[in-house]
């Protein structure tokens, strides 16, 4: 992982809450609209090239084969994500008109399938939206979070200056999302002891877990963490069992669950 890039992305987003949500939300709150946010933009950044195709989807199913409710698998297949967002908004564009900011986003929020729902839920974002549309400053953490200065997509992309921003990965998001909470932890004086276990532990965590069975693993492999974070132990597990440079180098099917 380039720790670089994941700790200028770590910083640019620390930088967040001061320059936008100071006098709006107590220091010790601010965590509860930077890590949704966070969330919503990377998953934003994974729809936006799919985003038209997701749109005829929605129109065929309307139009063309007369349906009232529209059909998940089809719009996950032309999103090419487990998930997907049927509304005519993605974060960029809903700065376009300021007048209507907090309606829009709101739309845009309906518009995503029920599993991000779900986290939407969990985070109470619609709440957050609504006390940062009152404080005026919910144009500017989109704005912020949406700056050609930070890459949260998956691929490489070029800032203003023609520096090459490097894509951040499942793996390089499960960091970034870590080690915003153990700032906004030890910031704070809260919950100080609950750090995500780290990186090295849980390599050699599946190091030894898999070492002595490399040579018998199943061409399906299940891997459930009953105490599951951002998933670090299970992408680790993973990405050691097929890396194609790793010890391993297997070409088995592999389903990861965490609760």
């Amino acid at each position: 992982m380039d720790h670089s890039a994941h700790n200028k992305i770590v910083s640019f987003i620390w930088s967040i809450a001061d320059d936008c949500l100071r006098d709006v939300f107590v220091r010790g709150k601010y965590r509860d609209v930077i890590l949704p946010m966070f969330v919503l933009r990377r998953i934003d950044c994974l729809l936006e090239d799919t985003k038209e195709g997701v749109l005829e989807e929605v129109r065929f199913q309307k139009q063309d084969a007369g349906m009232t409710v529209l059909d998940p698998a089809g719009l996950c297949e032309a999103s090419g994500q487990v998930f997907y967002n049927t509304s005519k908004f993605t974060l960029k564009t809903l700065l376009g008109n300021p007048s209507q900011l907090e309606a829009n986003f709101a739309a845009y929020l309906d518009g995503f399938s029920e599993n991000v729902k779900e986290i939407i839920a969990k985070f109470d974002l619609r709440n957050q939206i609504r006390k940062m549309a009152e404080a005026d400053a919910l144009h500017g953490v989109i704005e912020k979070y949406t700056s050609p200065r930070i890459n949260l997509s998956h691929k490489d992309a070029i800032d203003p200056d023609g520096r090459k921003l490097p894509g951040l990965s499942n793996l390089g998001m499960g960091y970034v999302f870590e080690e915003l909470i153990r700032k906004f932890n030890e910031e704070n004086n809260e919950e100080a002891g609950e750090h995500f276990t780290p990186r090295e532990v849980i390599q050699l965590m599946v190091h030894l877990l898999f070492e002595p069975v490399k040579a018998r693993l199943p061409p399906v492999i299940t891997i459930y963490d009953p105490a599951c974070g951002s998933g670090g132990m299970l992408t680790e597990a993973q990405d050691y069992i097929i890396h194609p440079d790793g010890p391993i180098q297997s070409n088995a099917a592999i389903y990861l669950y965490g609760k």
